[in-house]
């Protein structure tokens, strides 16, 4: 950023030149400079994705900005006055803060009572609602102080609670929020394809405030319709094709199983010992206790949230880089010998007739075979997703005449509008395909296939 000018620039990739004022600075930066923002320079964007899409390596830190300039562009197009403007600012700058390693596939190490990245959020905030900074910030901004109640009021933004002002929240969280409007265009850019494309400038041009059910709302003028299509379809194709892609999810499964698999054997495998001393091996066992249901939700938060805020990707690549050298047969080495050398699983997309079959295979396979085949050898991944839905919280379109729901002002919507699709597939590890039990489930799902079942 330069401080010699009007506007301070940060030059973006995906946006071009992301344009703030020096006053919008002020605003933002002693949140972009602390350590635990800057902690997201460290957390890739998309998992695991890059072994699939080599141009995957974009991180939380990058989204988040640009998420704040989205959000941003669409607060000056609706004229928000400058006090409510600088707290959906920050609400999207913050809105990610809460990720751990690897992003959504990291919170596959709970297997009781799952925790998500937006569990952690509020201690991650809590950390700036402390004199020192308040008092530091303020003295820098002197037209637009913060108080304790405003990051409150940010973090009902970020948490989904916000009640008061729900033209706020919806540019924060909504089906036309600025997170999607950046991620869509982010992770399409960096993954080299061009299907999650769409209009962002004629998008800006057309939000709007709209009024329904007595409440004022971000929604479109009808100029907007086809704008808003293109966005929609292209969140369902980057679903489709990047985020459920078959080959990504087994990677991103691999690893939820190497998490898995280390959780509960750091703290009594020599093996491990080096690690077990580390943060990530206590909170790996800590992590073990919760799952065994020793402790509440609340409580493992609150003990583990300086460990889990020191944790990074590579605090997890080197772990394991370190296993993949061992000469050992257990899960957790042989799962990271795998990850290091990127040896994915063979998969196999399925009809939900060769679902329904498979399942009913994989079970007795399973049990019979349980001494040579391991669990994680031979899996079934469902990867259902919805692209839009019209029943809870509609996108509105401002007609001239007054408010419609989109989906009855769009067939393209309207037909997609509540449908829950699916993408499911096996996946077989390397050296379980020449199994004989392997190999004839395979042939009875492709005889599934052959004949048209």
């Amino acid at each position: 950023m330069s401080s010699k000018s009007l506007f301070h620039v940060i030059k973006d990739p995906v946006h071009g030149t992301m344009q703030f004022t020096d006053c919008e600075d002020r605003w933002i930066k002693p949140f972009i400079n602390s350590p635990l923002f800057q902690r997201l320079r460290n957390i890739k964007q998309m998992g695991m994705t890059n072994l699939v899409f080599p141009g995957a390596v974009h991180t939380r830190f990058n989204h988040s900005l640009g998420c704040c300039y989205v959000a941003n562009q669409i607060s000056t197009k609706i004229a928000l006055d400058d006090a409510s403007r600088q707290l959906v600012v920050l609400a999207c700058l913050m809105h990610d803060i809460g990720h751990g390693p690897f992003s959504h596939a990291f919170e596959g190490i709970f297997t009781r009572n799952p925790i998500k990245h937006e569990d952690w959020t509020p201690s991650f905030l809590a950390t700036y609602h402390n004199d020192e900074f308040i008092t530091q910030y303020n003295q820098i901004n002197p037209d637009f102080p913060l108080s304790k109640e405003a990051l409150l009021r940010v973090e009902a933004m970020i948490m989904h609670t916000e009640k008061d002002n729900k033209l706020l929240a919806d540019i924060v969280s909504s089906q036309l929020d600025a997170d999607r409007l950046d991620y869509l265009l982010r992770d399409a850019h960096f993954c080299g394809v061009s299907y999650g494309e769409y209009d962002l400038r004629w998008l800006l041009h057309v939000v709007t405030r709209v009024t329904a059910n007595g409440e004022e709302r971000l929604g479109i003028t009808h100029k907007g319709i086809g704008a808003v299509e293109q966005y929609l379809m292209a969140r369902r194709l980057l679903m489709r094709n990047i985020n459920h892609h078959q080959k990504k999810r087994a990677a991103e499964t691999l690893l939820v199983k190497w998490l898995q698999e280390l959780a509960v054997s750091v703290e009594d495998e020599p093996l491990f010992a080096s690690i077990k001393e580390t943060d990530l091996g206590q909170f790996f066992i800590n992590v073990s206790r919760y799952n065994a249901g020793t402790q509440d939700k609340e409580s493992f938060l609150t003990e583990n949230f300086e460990r889990y805020s020191n944790l990074y990707d590579y605090d997890v690549l080197a772990v394991i880089r370190q296993l993949s050298k061992l000469d050992s047969d257990h899960d957790a080495v042989l799962l990271a010998k795998r990850i290091q050398a990127r040896a994915l699983p063979k998969t196999y997309r399925l009809t939900k007739v060769q679902m329904k079959k498979a399942k009913a295979s994989i079970d007795i396979i399973k049990e019979k075979y349980k001494d040579t085949i391991r669990d994680w050898q031979l899996m079934l991944i469902e990867a259902p997703h919805q692209s839009y839905t019209s029943q809870d919280d509609p996108i509105w379109v401002d007609d001239g005449d007054g408010l419609q729901p989109l989906g009855e002002l769009s067939h393209l919507i309207g037909a997609m509008s509540d449908k829950l699709e699916y993408i499911d597939f096996l996946s077989i590890d390397h050296e379980a395909l020449d199994t004989p039990a392997v190999k004839a489930l395979l042939a009875e799902i492709e005889m599934t296939k052959s004949i048209g079942v």
